[in-house]
């Protein structure tokens, strides 16, 4: 016999599982159509140079690859944004730009397994393509703030920063060819046992200038006197100065378009791993589980499909860490205990009704309705406790002393009620009872 097994860092998913992944889902691609943005899709594996060396070089040791059949070099997607660039720089003539896309999909890292991080995962991506207008950076963090609310979460936190402002700052003292290494060094401030001076000396940093960056770094609160000492920090230096100013504008303009300015925090110790950030810079940050860590992040990308064409095609975007935040949802309680989609279970007592059983669940269907029909006849007891144990909450009673009555006895689990239902011909008033009984559970 072979052991049923799964690899480490990848999982099976049972229906109340995969019910919670599909409702995430379902909430982010509502809101991302709400804003204009349209779906896509893009193949599992990509040309390995297509890549390689466009994350980091970490993501370059944790990429998936191998030769292919073919004897080609080929690599599975380490994120969305990669496949992207490569998409627009292909398609770019029949799309358009702006270009609004979102895309959920899985892609894979060999990273080391943690708590809500694992080797295959799901990302629910959202990008705007073709222009720098602050606007679609603003609208990244409108979108997010929606998306959390939908979510069910009212404190979280979205932090902001911008990768020109520590780039102007080095630049300014004539050690932009540090930028790399300052700003992951930058992006461990806050994380236990890591001394990020030592490491922005190591990088090459003299140790005053180190200080001024880690000064910088550790600043939070009011992003207006954060922005005046980065104002200082960057001097006269245009880079510098561009991104203290974009970041004043979207704070400025995000609380205009309803975002609780409590809500945006400029914090400037984020960088984002990935070396392929240029402008605006976003994490967010659950309050009530601020551990589990950003749950969705982004930024804007000016650069990348320059790797594939000599079509100028900036980007901003962001991506939900679903896997991430349903670790956090499930801490949190805000998940559906159910494991099964029906809404009502059809009990089946009487064979001889089987035909009138089946009728009365395609009416029900008819009408939006999700119907499971017990496949064969059984007790009470095991019929509803099938019901039970996977949260259906109503059950449709009909034994032939309720067919004589043309009445349904409704049975409902999660509230311990019984009603009765008079059955007609076209199933009429026992669809209007479930449509009007369901309406108001949900408002």
């Amino acid at each position: 016999m072979i052991e049923p097994r799964v690899l480490s860092g990848f999982r099976d998913f049972l229906p109340r599982e995969m019910m919670q992944r599909q409702s995430l889902m379902e909430t982010a691609r509502r809101v991302y159509q709400s804003f204009g943005f349209a779906p896509i899709d893009t193949p599992t594996l990509e040309y390995l140079d297509i890549l390689l060396g466009k994350g980091s070089a970490e993501t370059d040791r944790q990429m998936y690859h191998f030769i292919d059949n073919g004897g080609r070099p080929v690599g599975m997607r380490f994120d969305l944004t990669v496949p992207l660039a490569r998409y627009v720089a292909q398609h770019i003539n029949q799309l358009g730009t702006p270009f609004k896309r979102y895309h959920i999909a899985p892609v894979w890292r060999g990273e080391r397994q943690q708590r809500g991080r694992y080797r295959e995962f799901v990302q629910c991506d959202f990008d705007t393509i073709g222009t720098r207008s602050l606007m679609a950076d603003l609208e990244m963090i409108l979108v997010i703030n929606e998306l959390l609310m939908a979510l069910g979460f009212q404190r979280f936190c979205i932090r902001i920063n911008h990768r020109k402002l520590l780039n102007g700052m080095l630049a300014q003292k004539g050690l932009e060819q540090h930028s790399v290494g300052v700003l992951r060094a930058i992006d461990k401030l806050g994380k236990p046992g890591i001394d990020v001076l030592a490491e922005l000396i190591q990088v090459g940093l003299p140790e005053s200038v180190a200080r001024d960056i880690l000064q910088l770094g550790q600043q939070q609160g009011d992003p207006a006197g954060v922005l005046e000492l980065a104002e200082r920090c960057v001097g006269d230096h245009p880079v510098g100065r561009e991104g203290v100013a974009d970041l004043r504008e979207l704070l400025k303009s995000a609380v205009a378009a309803g975002v609780p300015a409590e809500r945006l925090v400029l914090d400037i110790s984020i960088a984002r791993g990935l070396d392929y950030y240029t402008g605006t810079i976003v994490e967010t940050q659950l309050l009530d589980l601020p551990e589990i860590g950003s749950v969705c992040s982004g930024g804007r990308y000016d650069n990348l499909a320059g790797l594939y064409t000599k079509q100028d095609l900036p980007g901003v975007g962001a991506s939900l860490g679903l896997d991430r935040l349903l670790a956090a949802m499930e801490e949190l309680g805000l998940v559906a205990d159910q494991s099964s989609p029906a809404q009502i279970l059809l009990a089946f007592f009487e064979p001889q009704l089987q035909l009138e059983y089946l009728r009365l669940a395609r009416q029900l269907r008819s009408v939006g309705l999700n119907v499971e029909f017990y496949p064969e006849p059984a007790k009470l007891k095991k019929q509803l406790k099938y019901a039970d144990q996977r949260k259906i909450p109503a059950v449709i009673l009909i034994g032939s002393q309720e067919w004589e009555q043309q009445q349904a006895a409704v049975k409902w689990l999660d509230r311990e009620v019984q009603n009765t239902v008079p059955l007609t011909a076209d199933g009429r008033s026992i669809c209007d009872y479930f449509q009007q009984a369901f309406l108001s559970t949900k408002s």
